[in-house]
């Protein structure tokens, strides 16, 4: 399968809600790192997420875009879309764009993240600004937090203190 495939298989996947497919496309250990709702990791955690996405929205709609692959290394562009069931937006669309990497094993998916600008996916959603807030406060104490940004903070430190 070519990592298009695999894009493939998980957009209809999503689309259809069918959970099991999209569980499928993962290594057993597999973790897929939502935007919205965290790490989950291996398939049940996998299909279980997906199927809360179904809860909060349906008539789901994604497009990668520009896929490209080097090694066990995936990333693609992507615009998403869905129709709200949340009580503050029931039946409006919400649609954003972000960029997602794919960490591939023997043909399957062993790490999926997606970077995408929650806060206008929570205007969308018709979220009450103190509510965006506490939201986007979170987020942003979680990104401190990360390796990435721990190991990012520790190289510009030694840097400012290089001779």
């Amino acid at each position: 399968m070519t990592f298009t495939d695999t894009l493939e298989r998980f957009v209809r996947a999503v689309a259809a809600h069918d959970s099991p497919a999209l569980a499928a496309l993962f290594t057993a250990d597999g973790c897929y790192d939502d935007g919205f709702f965290g790490e989950h990791h291996g398939r049940d955690a996998i299909a279980a997420m997906l199927d809360r996405f179904h809860v909060g929205g349906e008539d789901f709609f994604w497009q990668f875009l520009e896929p490209l692959q080097s090694g066990d290394v995936g990333y693609a562009r992507y615009c998403f879309s869905y129709r709200s069931r949340e009580p503050e937006s029931a039946g409006e669309l919400v649609c954003f764009e972000g960029m997602a990497r794919f960490r591939l094993r023997d043909g399957l998916i062993a790490h999926y993240v997606e970077m995408f600008d929650r806060g206008v996916a929570f205007v969308q959603l018709g979220y009450a600004t103190p509510r965006i807030r506490k939201l986007l406060d979170r987020y942003a104490a979680g990104a401190r937090e990360g390796a990435m940004t721990r190991a990012h903070l520790q190289a510009r430190t030694q840097r400012q203190t290089a001779p």
